[in-house]
């Protein structure tokens, strides 16, 4: 059994007999389904309920980290010759494998409806998503993307600086503004123009759209005690950016390469800015007339 899904332009491919990842549980990919054509080039084919093995012994390891749920499972993200391999793993609870085959678009994981908890299940899917895409100049970016005036405007900044604070001030006080994505909203690139694009993870936020717009601007967000506005340079920028990557991707140096190459591409295109700002109104108005140039 096959089931096809579209995100951010690029065709990820599920098999086996729990394929269809709705059904699965994660709900969220509902709108990015798109009928089954055999072809159609994909960018990742995700062989789904088959019982990959591997010796970590053998595996380079990159990072480790946990995954908050499932117990605080830990991830452990690493490399053989021929395979990226991501394994989480929870006392007690049992573990999920992903081997992603170098240089083709095949992945083997253990995913089935019998997986013990989904939120692994769903962080191992954006996590083949993104080694997959990432080939194609496309990326994942930890942040929230309002939509106004038909562009995308994302912002990004640490855990709990008000990213999605900021984007519901907008929604309450910007005419016309609407969220894309609360949390993980995709970058590439549509007829050569920077595009966002929306994704089947949004953190806290069910906000799941198959939809696309082109990027206005890229914010970097930190709290302050007033409100104050600055375009980077691009060299800045990039130091702004690289953290809202995905962080495992810069111990492997391809990888990053491919990342950096998507982000400088992105950012000769796109003004970056670093927002320091109060949680209010009058921040949201700032940067909006910033970006859109209401206040010149």
């Amino acid at each position: 059994m096959y089931n096809d899904y579209l995100i951010a332009r690029r065709r990820i491919r599920t098999s086996g007999a729990d394929s269809d990842l709705v059904m699965l549980g994660l709900k969220s990919f509902r709108p990015f389904e798109v009928p089954y054509d055999a072809a159609m080039p994909t960018s990742a084919v995700i062989e789904t309920n088959c019982h990959p093995e591997i010796d970590m012994s053998r595996v380079t390891e990159l990072t480790r980290f946990e995954l908050e749920g499932w117990g605080g499972a830990e991830c452990v993200f690493g490399r053989t010759g021929a395979e990226y391999v991501l394994r989480i793993v929870s006392d007690g609870e049992g573990e999920l494998l992903f081997l992603y085959d170098i240089g083709t678009d095949r992945v083997r994981c253990n995913i089935s409806r019998e997986a013990p908890d989904m939120s692994a299940v769903r962080f191992g899917m954006w996590f083949m998503t993104a080694l997959a895409t990432v080939g194609h100049d496309v990326t994942p970016v930890h942040s929230s993307a309002i939509v106004c005036d038909g562009r995308a405007v994302l912002f990004l900044g640490e855990s709990g600086t008000g990213k999605s604070t900021h984007t519901r001030l907008w929604r309450e006080n910007i005419s016309g503004a609407a969220l894309l994505n609360d949390d993980s909203p995709f970058i590439g690139f549509v007829n050569g123009a920077a595009t966002a694009f929306g994704a089947p993870w949004s953190g806290k936020t069910p906000c799941y759209k198959q939809e696309e717009y082109p990027i206005a601007a890229i914010v970097r967000l930190s709290q302050a005690p007033y409100n104050a506005i600055r375009r980077l340079s691009p060299l800045h920028a990039i130091g702004a950016l690289l953290p809202s990557l995905t962080p495992a991707f810069g111990y492997d140096e391809d990888l990053q390469d491919k990342m950096v190459k998507t982000l400088s591409a992105v950012i000769s295109q796109v003004p970056v800015y670093h927002l320091e700002c109060l949680p209010d109104a009058a921040a949201a108005h700032l940067s909006y007339d910033t970006v859109f140039g209401k206040g010149e």
